[in-house]
C-alpha cells in the first residue's frame, strides 16, 4: 500500500506548539497562509481552496470549523465530486443547541470523519451520524523513540536522591495551566500526609500557575519537586519510568500517552464531557483510573487505593501501559488504518 500524497500546513497557530520538521517529509509541499478573520477564532487558509483545482481526488483536513476556507472546499469539493474527509475531535458531549447545529451541518457534509477516539463515536451515532463514515484513529507521540528509550531504561534513585525518603512517588507532565486543575491534586497530596500516607510529587512543566502552585505547596508543607520545563526525552523516561503514578486532575490530554508509553498509569477525572479524548487509553485497574469530578476527597482516595492494590505488582501495571500504547496509540496503527480507509473510496 502506497498512495501518493501530498503535505501542506498551516503557517501558524496559537500557542507554543513547535512547527513539524519538513525535510523529514519527501512529499511536503507547501505552507498555508493563515489569517484572522476580523475576529478571532475564524480563520482563513490562503492556498488551501486553489488545491481543489488540481490533480487531487481526495483531501484530509483538520475538522476545525473555524476555518472558513476548509467550509468552501467541503463545499465545493461535492460540486467538483472531490472526497473530503475530516480528522477531528469530533463530540465531546457538551455542546450548546447552536455549538451542535453547527458542528452538525459541518461534519455531516464531509465524506468522513476519523476521530481520536470511540466516545465521540458513540456520541456522534446518537446525534444522528451514520456510523460507517466515523472512523476512529485514537493518537500518539513519537511511538519510535519512546519505544527504542524504554527498550534500555531501568529503574534508577532519581527520586529518592532528591527527596531522601522512601515515599511512593507522583508525577505530572504538562503545563502547568488552570485547566489542569493541579491545586487539586496538591490538596489530594496534603490530605495523604494528614492520613499517614505521605508521597512525593514530581510536577515537569511550566505555565502561569506556577507561582500560586509554589506558594500552595510552601503553605501545606508537601515534599514537592518542581522539575520545571524538560525537552529532552531522555530525563523525561527516567522520571515518568520510576514513578508510581501520574495524575492529572483536569483534562488528561497527551499526558496519558507519555505516562503510558513509559510505563506508569495515570489517574484523571470522570467526567468525559469535559476530558480530551486520550482518557480512552486509561483502563480502570489496569492502566490507571477516575475519580469523581473536582472532588479532592474521590481524588486522595483514588491515590491511595491504587498504591494499596498495587503493591507489588508494579512490573504487571507496567506492561499494561505499554500493551495499551504497543496496541493502537501509535503512528503505525493510525497511518495503517487510514490509509486502508481512504484506499476505499
Amino acid at each position: 500500500m502506497n498512495p501518493h500524497f501530498d503535505f501542506y500546513f498551516g503557517n501558524k497557530i496559537d500557542g507554543s506548539i513547535a512547527k513539524l520538521d519538513y525535510s523529514k517529509l519527501s512529499n511536503f509541499r507547501g505552507e498555508l497562509r493563515n489569517i484572522t478573520l476580523i475576529f478571532k477564532p475564524f480563520y482563513y487558509q490562503i492556498g488551501a481552496f486553489k488545491l481543489l483545482f488540481k490533480k487531487y481526488d481526495k483531501f484530509l483536513l483538520l475538522g476545525e470549523y473555524y476555518c472558513v476556507s476548509t467550509w468552501l472546499i467541503l463545499i465545493f469539493g461535492k460540486i467538483l465530486n472531490k472526497k473530503v474527509f475530516l480528522w477531528t475531535h469530533g463530540w465531546y458531549g457538551n455542546e450548546s443547541f447552536i455549538k451542535g447545529f453547527v458542528k452538525k451541518v459541518f461534519f455531516k457534509m464531509a465524506d468522513g470523519l476519523f476521530l481520536y477516539g470511540d466516545y465521540a463515536k458513540k456520541l456522534m451515532i446518537s446525534e444522528g451520524f451514520d456510523g460507517s463514515t466515523l472512523h476512529v484513529v485514537y493518537n500518539s507521540l513519537d511511538y519510535d523513540q519512546q519505544f527504542a528509550i524504554r527498550k534500555r531504561i531501568q529503574l534508577s534513585s532519581v527520586f529518592k536522591g532528591h527527596f531522601l525518603n522512601n515515599n511512593p512517588n507522583l508525577i505530572f507532565i504538562g503545563r502547568l495551566t488552570k485547566i489542569k486543575r493541579l491545586d487539586l491534586l496538591i490538596e489530594a497530596v496534603s490530605l495523604c500526609s494528614l492520613s499517614g500516607n505521605a508521597v512525593n510529587l514530581t510536577i515537569i512543566g511550566d505555565g502561569d500557575e506556577l507561582s500560586f502552585l509554589e506558594v500552595l505547596v510552601r503553605n501545606y508543607n508537601l515534599n514537592v519537586w518542581f522539575y520545571g520545563p524538560c525537552y529532552e526525552e531522555e530525563k523525561i523516561a527516567e522520571l515518568v519510568y520510576n514513578a508510581d503514578l501520574c495524575v492529572s486532575p483536569g483534562n488528561v490530554g497527551l499526558t496519558a500517552m507519555h505516562s503510558l508509553g513509559y510505563g506508569t498509569p495515570v489517574i484523571t477525572h470522570n467526567d468525559f464531557t469535559n476530558q480530551m479524548p486520550e482518557f480512552e487509553a486509561i483502563a480502570p485497574g489496569e492502566t490507571g483510573d477516575f475519580f469523581e469530578y473536582q472532588d479532592i476527597n474521590s481524588l486522595h482516595n483514588k491515590i491511595i487505593t491504587w498504591l494499596d492494590d498495587k503493591s507489588g505488582k508494579r512490573e504487571l501495571v507496567r506492561q499494561n501501559c505499554f500493551k495499551m500504547i504497543d496496541l493502537k496509540y501509535n503512528p503505525k496503527y493510525q497511518s495503517e488504518l487510514i490509509l486502508s480507509i481512504l484506499e476505499k473510496w
